[in-house]
């Protein structure tokens, strides 16, 4: 899928599944049967509910970046919204990972903004690089908890969101070069994208 995997990949979390959550207020069962149904058809057909949005857009007629929107929708989410990625493993060195998780993301969603201000967004760029830092850090202190393969698995997660962090870097240069905004918020959401996988990696192997 090239750079469409993290949108594609995106699409129901960070759009699909918080809406649903704003329908059980109205009708429980409803919004629990189209969640069920939602997932396990994305996960038989990955890309099908960005396929599904999309659709509904092009039959509206509706001028949207999904890239830049997926990543404004990413800072909207609430705790409730975002649950399903949330670690829950008590000890300090989990909820450490949600936490510097969560303020990457948080950050990462700020650069459709700030990208237009270049003094604001440097200073944006300083904050990604150290809550990058910070969550590579957390990943090793989770790491002394979780089993030998599991520990593999993590190792492997951690190896790609550093490459992804390079990328991300190097896309930043080429904006300063050629102003392509949309480039940065694609390797934007491949960062939110490798934190994610880290986070359900945690999940799948210590709980």
């Amino acid at each position: 899928m090239g750079d469409e995997v993290p949108v594609t990949s995106l699409v129901l979390p960070v759009l699909i599944r918080p809406v649903l959550t704003q329908l059980e207020k109205y009708d429980l069962g409803a919004s629990q049967t189209l969640r069920a149904a939602l997932t396990k058809a994305e996960a038989t057909v990955p890309g099908l509910n960005y396929d599904l949005v999309a659709g509904i857009i092009r039959r509206a007629d509706i001028p949207v970046n999904m890239n830049e929107s997926l990543l404004r929708l990413q800072g909207s989410l609430t705790e409730t919204e975002s649950a399903e990625l949330r670690l829950n493993r008590s000890e300090e060195a989990f909820q450490e990972l949600n936490k510097k998780s969560a303020a990457l993301k948080k950050i990462l969603s700020r650069i459709p903004d700030e990208i237009t201000d270049r003094k604001t967004f440097l200073e944006t760029i300083k904050e990604i690089a150290s809550a990058i830092k910070k969550l590579l850090d957390a990943v090793n202190e989770v790491a002394t908890y979780t089993p030998g393969p599991g520990k593999q698995a993590l190792e492997q997660r951690k190896r790609e969101f550093v490459k992804y962090s390079k990328r991300f870097s190097n896309t930043l240069k080429e904006y300063f070069k050629e102003g392509q905004a949309n480039a940065v918020f694609v390797s934007a959401l491949y960062l939110i994208y490798q934190t994610n996988q880290i986070l359900l990696t945690v999940k799948n192997k210590c709980e």
